[in-house]
């Protein structure tokens, strides 16, 4: 069992893209909004990045293809994503945020973790203490945000997204394991569909059934990532709220020993990079939504391009994708190419657990 009680709440800003567009431009208050890809009337291609709760009715989500969100819901309001007037408010909110932690982790652009042991130590002062950090999101920011209260994280971002929007969640501090008892698997941070279908096949399908099996099972089933979930399904987990700031941009650049001419070797080099680049990404938890490039040619002629995804992600094929295309440009140029590099930028963490089931699972 835990040492110590502790008290951390998980924030998550409502439908955050689609409130921040909605506070900056009024007129859109009250409408059924999608923000992502151009639908071209049921042609276009690309995402949904984000949508308002009144779409979400229509059966529209996040990662669908727009062109289904048109055809389901060819009367909302489709607007392209606003990704500076996103960092911004983000940068405004986590800052009211950090004010209120003891220790403060962002997990994401609409998303963070609060040690607050100093200041609740149990449900009710856990509760009072949530109650003012909503009012100051919405009286500083104008925006509402849902939040879980728990004595460890991933109860606490279990519970953050059981009353939406708007909602205050407080897990029993004693009983973290009875209130998680009858909630679908699918609520853990890191079970994905992989996971999810697996444990289904086994005859799983609520948390208290994966509570009754021993340990040793979860160990065979998924090596050392079975000790977190083990923790996790009951209510003792203990990951720390970590204070660290979430880089920039992550790169790797590679100089070449002579001058290229042959723009496949850049190309090569290029492709390695990008396994590297990914390794680290994926090893620190993160995903990123900027896909980049840096090119140097003879005599340090030096150019950098970039191209924005539509949305967050921690996959290669995006990153492979991009950075291809943004050679293409300079291949035909043929001067001699000292270096190249890969970037990714506009990171994020890509889970709040240690681990992810699901990457488990695909290995």
């Amino acid at each position: 069992m835990q040492s110590e009680r502790r008290a951390i709440l998980h924030v998550d800003l409502d439908a955050f893209y689609v409130s921040a567009e909605m506070r900056e431009h009024s007129e859109l208050k009250g409408l059924l909004v999608v923000v992502g890809a151009n639908p071209e009337g049921g042609k276009g291609r690309g995402v949904v990045v984000a949508c308002s709760y009144e779409a979400r009715k229509f059966g529209l989500k996040s990662g669908m293809p727009i062109s289904i969100a048109y055809r389901l819901c060819p009367q909302a309001k489709y607007i392209r994503p606003d990704w500076g007037l996103y960092e911004r408010v983000s940068e405004e909110v986590m800052s009211t945020l950090k004010g209120f932690a003891d220790k403060f982790e962002q997990g994401s652009i609409d998303e963070a973790f609060l040690d607050v042991s100093s200041k609740a130590s149990d449900e009710e002062s856990a509760a009072r203490f949530a109650r003012e950090v909503k009012k100051a999101v919405k009286d500083r920011h104008g925006l509402t945000c849902s939040i879980g209260a728990a004595p460890n994280k991933s109860s606490a971002k279990i519970a953050s997204d059981r009353n939406k929007p708007d909602g205050l969640t407080v897990v029993p501090f004693d009983d973290v394991a009875g209130f998680l008892a009858p909630l679908p698997i699918r609520v853990v941070p890191g079970i994905g569909k992989k996971t999810g279908d697996f444990l289904n096949e086994k005859g799983i399908s609520t948390i208290e059934q994966l509570q009754k099996l021993d340990g040793k099972r979860l160990l065979t089933w998924f090596g050392k990532n079975g000790v977190w979930l083990w923790g996790v399904i009951h209510g003792e987990e203990n990951v720390e709220v970590r204070q660290q700031e979430i880089p920039k941009s992550l790169s790797v650049e590679r100089t070449f020993k002579e001058d290229v001419r042959d723009f496949r070797e850049v190309r090569k080099e290029a492709a390695d990079g990008v396994s590297e680049l990914m390794r680290r990404v994926k090893s620190a938890g993160y995903s990123y939504r900027v896909a980049g490039i840096k090119i140097r040619f003879r005599g340090f002629e030096t150019h950098t391009r970039e191209k924005s995804l539509v949305s967050h992600t921690d996959s290669d094929g995006p990153l492979v994708e991009a950075v291809d295309k943004l050679l293409d440009e300079f291949e035909s140029k043929g001067k001699p190419v000292r270096l190249v590099g890969v970037r990714v930028a506009d990171i994020q963490r890509s889970t709040s657990g240690p681990s992810r089931l699901d990457d488990w699972m695909a290995a």
